[in-house]
């Protein structure tokens, strides 16, 4: 925790993913929805036409369908690392829950916080971080935007 009260981290990558293959970070997907309630139709409608789609164009993710006397249908997302994200989906349309998913698959599962800084290094230079006006001569002046009569 910081002073702001907000978690923050440097910026990484998941088990070095994308060093070598990218590997999909999202290992199983349970969809729970009611076969008569009206929340679940676009569920419903979802499993119909776009779940084979889904499950074609993301072979590394498990699939699973439920159908279970509920309240509100959900998406509960299982990661790699452990972590579980569940999504409620009530009362959504078929793109929605098609957006929601893609959403789901593209994340690493692990909690979306505040970056401290978008670079860090294990061995940051003494140097200081270069700019393209590092190297610039004092000769040459400070940059100025252009004047009126310039144009």
């Amino acid at each position: 925790m910081t002073s702001r009260g907000t978690p923050s981290r440097f910026l990484k990558s998941v088990l070095q993913n994308g060093v070598g293959r990218y590997v999909c970070q999202l290992k199983r997907v349970s969809i729970i929805f009611s076969k008569s309630a009206p929340g679940s139709l676009g569920v419903r409608d979802f499993i119909e036409e776009g779940v084979v789609d889904y499950a074609k164009k993301n072979p590394g993710t498990v699939v699973y369908v439920s159908p279970q006397v509920c309240r509100a249908p959900k998406l509960v997302a299982e990661y790699l690392n452990g972590n579980v994200r569940e999504e409620l989906v009530s009362s959504k349309t078929q793109q929605q829950i098609s957006e929601i998913l893609t959403k789901l698959t593209n994340q690493s599962g692990l909690d979306i916080i505040r970056l401290r800084k978008p670079f860090h290094t294990d061995s940051p230079s003494i140097q200081g971080q270069w700019h393209p006006f590092t190297n610039r001569p004092p000769s040459i002046g400070p940059i100025k935007p252009p004047t009126a009569s310039t144009k």
